[in-house]
């Protein structure tokens, strides 16, 4: 009887040697996602780039940009929907942070608070946009997330 408890432990362990965990090429993603489309990639790039309308239209044009983006092709494409989400979600929490950093002027933290919120958006709206032209879905740290 214990003999045929090791067989069956040794056919399960390499059943599980064949589905699991195989070698991974350099340069190749460790799981197997379907690709993104490659008009689906650059559209969830504008959608993060449309964000730099904030340093046109402070407060509201870095949300208008990304909201029309989505907006205009969220049905079109699963992967735009989801990064213009993240990419309208995280500029309404810049704004809003934004928005708190102003009062504090008055007790001189204000201005460094501003210019880390608007460096921390620059930021990570590139990093966000170059992923998203990869193919990668990326999700902004820091964001309070208003869109589910």
């Amino acid at each position: 009887m214990a003999k045929k408890s090791e067989t069956t432990d040794s056919s399960e362990n390499s059943e599980k040697g064949a589905q699991g965990e195989q070698p991974v090429e350099a340069g190749q993603p460790a799981t197997k996602e379907p690709e993104v489309n490659k008009d689906a990639r650059m559209w969830a790039m504008f959608c993060h780039l449309a964000g730099l309308a904030g340093y046109i239209m402070p407060v509201v044009g870095n949300i208008i940009g990304p909201l029309i983006l989505w907006q205009l092709k969220k049905d079109e494409y699963g992967f735009v929907d989801e990064q213009g989400k993240e990419a309208v979600n995280f500029q309404i929490s810049m704004s809003l942070y934004a928005l708190i950093s102003i009062p504090l002027f008055f007790v001189c933290a204000g201005p460094f608070l501003l210019a880390a919120v608007g460096i921390v958006d620059l930021v990570l709206l590139l990093i966000a946009a170059v992923k998203a032209n990869n193919g990668e879905h990326y999700r902004y740290p820091l964001t309070i997330r208003f869109i589910k």
